[in-house]
């Protein structure tokens, strides 16, 4: 987070819609992600909606809850020292204080990321009948999880952090 609050001192002064455009552009940030940073850097502490994966999942789906929680078991299982946190009003797993997965949902399906581009890329011909983008992995709603690759990405994704 470090890296981000530095970015965001960088813009200081900047309007809302100038700050926002610059994450979008050069950062790859959705407009909800964009928010709360610039939001967060401007001193709001109300854009938090949800203090706990639980609340989160009430409010979405119960095809995308139950998807989301598997996948989340899933890593959990894995890895014990594993960390299933709400950031940026969205569930996401800390390990050893690294991001390595986090999920988010629309109405029509629900996004998972391993935090890095480079470990999208590599999986992603595992990915075929996915939604694979830069930084984000679209699955449906009612998605049989792939417990495999998931683990496979997380992993990845560690050895990143070291």
């Amino acid at each position: 987070m470090s890296y981000w609050f530095s970015v965001m001192k960088d813009l200081e002064g900047a309007k809302y819609p100038e700050q926002i455009a610059f994450l979008r552009e050069n950062h790859g940030f959705s407009q909800a992600h964009a928010n709360a940073l610039v939001m967060y850097s401007r001193g709001s502490l109300s854009a938090r909606r949800f203090n706990t994966p639980t609340q989160f999942y009430q409010s979405v789906g119960k095809d995308q809850a139950k998807t989301m929680r598997a996948i989340f078991k899933a890593i959990t299982t894995k890895y014990p020292k594993a960390e299933l946190v709400i950031a940026w009003n969205q569930p996401m797993v800390k390990i050893d204080g690294h991001y390595v997965f986090g999920a988010s949902a629309s109405s029509k399906h629900i996004l998972i990321s391993p935090w890095s581009a480079d470990v999208i890329a590599a999986f992603a011909p595992k990915m075929k009948d996915l939604v694979v983008k830069k930084k984000t992995i679209g699955v449906p709603n009612d998605w049989e999880v792939d417990t495999k690759l998931i683990l496979a990405m997380v992993k990845a994704r560690l050895a990143e952090c070291k």
